[in-house]
């Protein structure tokens, strides 16, 4: 155990030092809301959520279509998952997966995320109390992911997306990738998982509502009035993020089996911060979950403590239906500072 212990530590202290800093200059620049998209940072899977985010190097759910692509064909086995979150300021984030490992050696998948931010009326000054007309705003991401088995121990894979967002009469769009790996060491089944998420060009608005008339030359009485103009928006990166970690088994008998994992997280829009948590299984039938999100988040150049996530927690049940499929029911609970808690619904059918 001694052993193990240390093995762990020596692996927990290689992922932070992954999401360390290069230098102190970089640190103090505030990244902040310089991308796009940002939905597709949102966590997705009860149980990775959780585990306070720690998932990269995990290998047997069907989330993994998120954290890692090259991790789901060591699943061995076809599964489906819906999951539901009351997201921040009373939105709504849904997620849907499905992977299928075709033949051991090479599995495919395909989920689509969405963001609903609701409904409202469309005021104006001339009618504050509203125009009659609605206005909505979604973004939505549509994956397809591949991935395969070079050897027994290690996989590589990746996910093309399809990326929209809209706002009333306002769309962009865009196509970005994911490429991930995973490889399984002979050592008490530690596993080793690196992703790359969201590498595509930049995304830009336009709509009719952009369409305005404008007069090009308001001196000249006969200049024509009513040429349309196209007003254009600034166009913005895609938020790049890189994850490594570890997962241990650290204890594994034939009634419980405990798993810790530790993720390093680089993204190109905030800090560097490492994510923790841990699985208490039993009988693989009842699960108990923890971590904690955003760990030496650190503070930004214009604030301090400004880090919202932390403290995760979840349950799970597994029951099998012998000859049909297997059911599991997946509940996470994640705190969010001063936009209050959340809470995440997860079902998923392995068959």
């Amino acid at each position: 155990m001694h052993t193990t212990t240390r093995t762990l530590a020596l692996a927990s202290l290689a992922a932070m030092l992954v999401a360390s800093p290069l230098d102190r200059e970089a640190r103090a620049q505030s990244k902040v809301g310089t991308t796009a998209a940002q939905f597709l940072g949102i966590s997705v899977g009860a149980q990775a959520i959780a585990m306070g985010g720690a998932f990269v190097a995990s290998d047997g759910d069907v989330s993994s279509l998120y954290w890692n692509p090259g991790a789901i064909v060591f699943a061995n086995k076809n599964q489906v998952a819906f999951m539901n979150t009351n997201w921040l300021v009373g939105t709504k984030l849904r997620w849907g997966g499905l992977m299928l490992n075709l033949d051991g050696d090479n599995a495919v998948g395909v989920s689509i995320t969405q963001l609903d931010y609701g409904e409202e009326d469309v005021t104006t000054v001339a009618a504050p109390e509203g125009t009659g007309e609605r206005w909505t705003a979604q973004d939505l991401a549509i994956a397809l992911s591949y991935s395969r088995r070079l050897t027994d121990r290690f996989a590589i894979g990746g996910s093309a997306k399809y990326i929209s967002q809209s706002i009333y009469n306002e769309t962009a769009s865009n196509f970005t990738f994911d490429v991930g790996l995973l490889f399984i060491t002979e050592f008490e089944n530690l596993r080793i998982g690196m992703s790359m998420s969201n590498f595509g060009g930049d995304m830009q608005l336009g709509g009719r509502d952009l369409l305005k008339r404008v007069d090009i030359d308001p001196t000249n009485a006969g200049s024509n009035k009513t040429l349309v103009a196209d007003l254009k928006t600034d166009s913005w990166p895609m938020p790049l993020l890189f994850r490594v970690g570890v997962a241990m088994d650290a204890l594994q008998t034939d009634m419980f089996r405990f798993t810790v994992a530790v993720d390093g997280l680089r993204p190109n829009d905030n800090r560097e911060s490492v994510n923790v948590g841990g699985e208490l299984g039993f009988q693989e039938m009842f699960f108990v979950r923890g971590g904690y999100n955003t760990l030496f988040g650190g503070e930004s150049a214009f604030s301090r403590n400004v880090e919202q996530q932390g403290l995760t927690l979840g349950a799970g049940v597994r029951y099998a239906v012998p000859g049909v499929a297997t059911l599991q029911v997946d509940y996470a609970y994640a705190k969010f500072g001063l936009f209050g808690n959340l809470s995440t619904i997860a079902l998923a059918v392995a068959f």
